[in-house]
C-alpha cells in the first residue's frame, strides 16, 4: 500500500510532553466501526463500564532499561563522540543498536562508554564494545567486554532513559520520567521503549476492572527502538520491521483460549501485546505458547486471529502503528477518528491520551 494513505496533519503541540496525572485521568476515544455513533469521548477511568464480565485484558509486563549510551570511538590519539541506542539483545554479551553518527564507526573498532573526556589510558577498566556488524540505517552489532548480569549493571549505571525522539527533541529526560515512562506492573527487564498504553493503568483501575469481572493476563514483548523509526519506503511492502523478542507462557495461552471458548473477548492493552498475541495464534484462532522473535507487520487486509479490542495511544502520521490501527478498524474509520482527536485537543503519542478500538467485522 502507498504510505501516503496513512499521512495526516498533526500539529506539533498535540504531542504530549508529560503524562496525565493521575494516570487514569487521561482521555479515551472509543471507536466502534459500523456503529450509528462510532466515536465516543470518555476517560480511561471509564474502561470498566466499556468492557464486559468475562473479557480478558492482556498486558505487556516488559520493563524499560536505560538503553541510551554515550561513548567515544578512539582511533590513535583522536576520539569521536558516539551515541548508542540499544534495541535488541542478541546474547549474554551482544546487542543490536543504532549508532549516531554511524559513519564514524568501522568494523572491529571499540567504543568506550564512560564520562566524556576520559583519557584512552584507563579504558581497559571501563565498559567497552567492539563493532562486529554494520548494517543499514545506522544499525550496528556490538559485543561488550562484560556479560550477563555484569553487563546489565553497567548499562543501568551508564545508560539514560530512552524517551522517544518526539519528546527528547523538545526536553531532556528527568527524574519524573524514571517513574512516568514505566508501567505500574513492569517486571521483566529488556525493553528500550515503554508499552505506552499500559502507562494509563493504576491499582485503582485494576481493582475496578477486577470487580467488573475482567480477568488480567500478562505477556512479555521487549519493545525495541525500531518502534521509533519512520517508514521511509513509499510502499508498505518495502518496509522492514525490526525483530523483537517476546514470550507467551503455556499458562497464559491456556487461559486466553478458555476465555474465547466461553464467549469472552481478548482485549489487548497496547499494540505490543496485540502483535505478540497475533504472532502466537494459529490459523484456527488458538493461542499457542510462544518464545522467540517476532517482526510481524500489520497493515490493512490483515486477518486478526486473537484480539477483539485494542487499547492504544494515538500514533504518528505514516507510522507502522497507525497502519496497524487502520487494519484493526479500517483506514477510513481511523482517519475520521484521528481528525476528531486532533480537532478535539487529544494528546498524542507515548505520554498522550488513549483510545479503545473495537475490531471491524
Amino acid at each position: 500500500m502507498d504510505v501516503d494513505l496513512f499521512d495526516f496533519d498533526l500539529p506539533e503541540d498535540r504531542i504530549a510532553l508529560r503524562p496525565a496525572s493521575p494516570r487514569d485521568s487521561a482521555r479515551l476515544l472509543v471507536v466502534k466501526p459500523g456503529a450509528p455513533e462510532p466515536l465516543d469521548d470518555r476517560i480511561i477511568r471509564d474502561l470498566p463500564l466499556l468492557l464486559q464480565p468475562g473479557d480478558a485484558l492482556v498486558l505487556n509486563d516488559t520493563r524499560v532499561i536505560p538503553s541510551r549510551l554515550r561513548g567515544r570511538r578512539w582511533r590513535g590519539g583522536d576520539s569521536a563522540r558516539i551515541e548508542i541506542m540499544l534495541h535488541k539483545r542478541e546474547g549474554a554479551e551482544s546487542w543490536l543498536a543504532f549508532a549516531r553518527p554511524a559513519k564514524k564507526l568501522s568494523l572491529g573498532e571499540t567504543v568506550v562508554f564512560d564520562n566524556e573526556g576520559a583519557s584512552n589510558a584507563c579504558e581497559l577498566a571501563r565498559l567497552q564494545a567492539e563493532v562486529v556488524v554494520k548494517g543499514e540505517g545506522g544499525e550496528v552489532g556490538l559485543r561488550f567486554n562484560l556479560t550477563g548480569a555484569y553487563l546489565d549493571e553497567a548499562i543501568g549505571r551508564l545508560g539514560e532513559l530512552p524517551l522517544p525522539p518526539y519528546i527528547a527533541g523538545r526536553r531532556p529526560a528527568d527524574a519524573a520520567d524514571a517513574a512516568d515512562y514505566q508501567t505500574a506492573y513492569a517486571r521483566h527487564e529488556g525493553a528500550v521503549a515503554a508499552p505506552t498504553a499500559g502507562l494509563h493503568f493504576t491499582p485503582e483501575l485494576f481493582a475496578a476492572l477486577e470487580a467488573r469481572g475482567v480477568s488480567r493476563h500478562f505477556v512479555t514483548l521487549h519493545v525495541g527502538a525500531g518502534t521509533f523509526l519512520p517508514v521511509k519506503a513509499q510502499d508498505t511492502d518495502e518496509h522492514r520491521m525490526h525483530a523483537e523478542w517476546g514470550s507467551v507462557s503455556a499458562e497464559t495461552a491456556q487461559a486466553l483460549n478458555a476465555v474465547k471458548a466461553r464467549g469472552g473477548r481478548i482485549v489487548a492493552a497496547g499494540t505490543t501485546s496485540l502483535r505478540l498475541l497475533e504472532s502466537a495464534t494459529d490459523e484456527d484462532g488458538v493461542v499457542q505458547p510462544f518464545s522467540g522473535d517476532t517482526a510481524i507487520f500489520i497493515t490493512p487486509g490483515y486477518r486478526f486471529r486473537a484480539v477483539d479490542l485494542l487499547i492504544t495511544n494515538f500514533h504518528l502520521p505514516r507510522s507502522t502503528l497507525f497502519m496497524l490501527v487502520s487494519a484493526f478498524c479500517g483506514l477510513d474509520v481511523m482517519r475520521r477518528a484521528y481528525a476528531h482527536a486532533v480537532a478535539g485537543g487529544y494528546r498524542f503519542y507515548s505520554y498522550g491520551d488513549g483510545s479503545l478500538l473495537f475490531r471491524a467485522e
